[in-house]
């Protein structure tokens, strides 16, 4: 897949950016990236106790063996074989999390990342349609792929979103 660009000695090239399943040991690199990309980005809308929240869950043991079972399933977009792009399903149909390398946004590769789990979860989970609980920094960003707001602005330890679903139509 061609996402955005890349510039340099007056050449632009398109990025070539990879989506796929993540391995094992790319747990951490994925972990790593959505609390960077957090606390780049959406920690300012949250409570202290919001970020607290956030990095018990990136970090808890049983998400990650959850992963390693298969009961939780984690994609990467990547650059060179460098991840720039993370996201997650649990219970076959829910985004848990979406993440993308600030020096990546706007290039496409969220929206590759929602299409690529969207033919997942038609497909392989045999479901039509996906949630979301969106941070306020994203829910701009989900509404233009699609996701409608299913209840208005929530919070819950510290952490606030909106609950939305999109219908997969590919």
């Amino acid at each position: 897949m061609e996402f955005g660009q890349r510039s340099g000695r007056n050449i632009i090239k398109p990025i070539r950016i990879s989506i796929r399943p993540a391995y094992r040991d790319e747990w951490d690199d994925a972990m790593s990236l959505a609390w960077r990309t957090f606390m780049q980005f959406e920690a300012q809308d949250f409570t202290p106790a919001g970020v607290e929240s956030f990095q018990e869950f990136i970090t808890d043991t049983v998400l990650y063996r959850m992963f390693i079972l298969g009961a939780y399933q984690l994609f990467g977009a990547y650059d060179n074989g460098r991840m720039v792009g993370m996201i997650s399903l649990r219970s076959e149909t829910h985004i848990s999390l979406l993440f993308v390398d600030g020096k990546y946004h706007r290039r496409g590769i969220g929206r590759g990342l929602i299409d690529y789990v969207s033919r997942y979860v038609l497909t392989e989970e045999g479901h039509n349609n996906i949630t979301v609980n969106a941070a306020p920094y994203a829910t701009g960003f989900y509404h233009r792929m699609g996701f409608v707001d299913t209840n208005t602005e929530q919070a819950s330890d510290g952490i606030r979103y909106t609950p939305m679903r999109r219908d997969i139509k590919l």
